[in-house]
């Protein structure tokens, strides 16, 4: 099933969310880059850590939302979050972790993330984001 939302953004209609996936895990990128474009009719792009995404930004990128892992090397995601915050980015950045405990969703959200779900990201979730962005219509 395909999504038949769209974005609504100055008058115009636009067909295609973009979308940053930051994961090291190559399994995870792939599941939900191929979620995000079949449900939801989004454009997505794959970034292995939170340096790639920080560097694709500073080279000019911009997405409507970003979805971030937690734990990865080089930059983790609370980190990249807070310096893409510090740059001036503003997507919608959703913090992604496998912890339950809560600490890793009060790190997201310190750092300047609008959502921390638990592992793994699924379509209530990403419907949750779609609902509450004033963009975002049906």
């Amino acid at each position: 099933m395909e999504s038949n939302k769209q974005w609504k953004e100055e008058g115009c209609s636009r067909s295609r969310i973009t979308a940053l996936i930051v994961d090291d895990d190559a399994m995870i990128r792939k599941i939900h880059k191929t979620m995000l474009e079949r449900l939801f009719n989004m454009d997505a792009k794959t970034v292995n850590d939170g340096k790639e995404a920080v560097d694709l930004h500073r080279c000019g990128a911009n997405f409507d939302i970003i979805f971030m892992d937690k734990e990865m090397p080089i930059m983790d995601g609370h980190e990249a979050t807070k310096e893409l915050r510090g740059m001036g980015v503003k997507s919608l950045i959703v913090g992604i972790t496998t912890r339950t405990d809560g600490k890793d969703a009060e790190d997201f959200l310190g750092a300047g993330s609008n959502y921390c779900f638990e592992k793994p990201l699924d379509r209530t979730k990403v419907e949750q984001v779609l609902q509450d962005h004033p963009n975002f219509t049906t």
